[in-house]
Parts: structure tokens; sequence; C-alpha cells
């Protein structure tokens, strides 16, 4: 599989939260991010990003889950899922946690991979993200620069 890394920087587009008032400070959000994506790897340099959350958080703490969705500078599309850790100390968040790629559109269908990422808030609006990972497109003889 080839291997792929990069970055983006988002900015939240919607954000909800509802507080649980079960504990102090415990809180479900949903949210919408989106940004653009930076990598060495053609296929992934430029993509947009788009992806959708759920936190579970108590004081800055706890998880996220979601979906994202890349699309790149041809028109496809590849999508997956990932799951999170969130912390929180004074006023700085961090997220590490796993990303899963399920598939996508044009050269991205049945396409598989997966990798781990960690991010940080820049404010409570824009997050820095940084990712790696490996994928592999269906069709043979594809993949990093193809």
């Amino acid at each position: 599989m080839p291997k792929l890394s990069g970055s983006f920087n988002a900015k939240t587009t919607w954000l909800t939260t509802i507080p649980q008032g079960d504990v102090a400070g415990h809180e479900v959000s949903m949210m919408q991010i989106a940004g653009m994506q930076k990598s060495e790897d053609p296929l992934w340099n430029n993509a947009s990003i788009t992806y959708w959350g759920v936190g579970d958080l108590i004081a800055g703490n706890g998880t996220q889950r979601g979906c994202f969705l890349n699309k790149h500078a041809d028109g496809d599309y590849d999508r997956g899922t990932f799951e999170a850790r969130v912390a929180t100390t004074g006023d700085k968040t961090h997220m590490e946690g796993t990303w899963t790629m399920t598939g996508g559109t044009g050269k991205y269908n049945g396409a598989t991979g997966g990798g781990a990422f960690r991010s940080r808030l820049l404010s409570p609006t824009e997050v820095e993200c940084k990712w790696e990972g490996e994928y592999q497109l269906a069709e043979v003889g594809r993949g990093a620069g193809h």
C-alpha cells in the first residue's frame, strides 16, 4: 500500500452544542469542519476536506467520532470515518485518533486505507490537523503519484 501524509487547517462551518446536565461540563456537540489538504501525494494535495463529527466531552475531555469527505481536483471523492480522544489542558485542546477510508467515486471507488492523525484547536473555530497512513486504490497499478 502506498504511504501518504499531509495536513490541513480548517474552520468550523457549523456547530451545535447540547449541555447534558448529568455532571458539570458534560456536552454533546455536532459540527462540520472544512478546509484544504496539503500533501506530497498529488492525489491528495489541494483536495478540499469536509468532516462531520459528534463529540461527547466532560470539561473538554472525551471522544469525537464522525466521517470525512475529500473532494479531489479532478472532481472525484474519497470518504471514510474517524474516531479520536479529545484532551483539554487549560486553553489548549488536542485530538489524537485514527481514520479509515471506506471508498469514493471515480478512481477512489473501492479504495481502502487508514492511519493516524493529531489535531489541535487554534481558536474556538479553527483546527490544525496532521495525518499519515496508507491507501490502496481498487485499480491495479494505481498509487501515489499515478
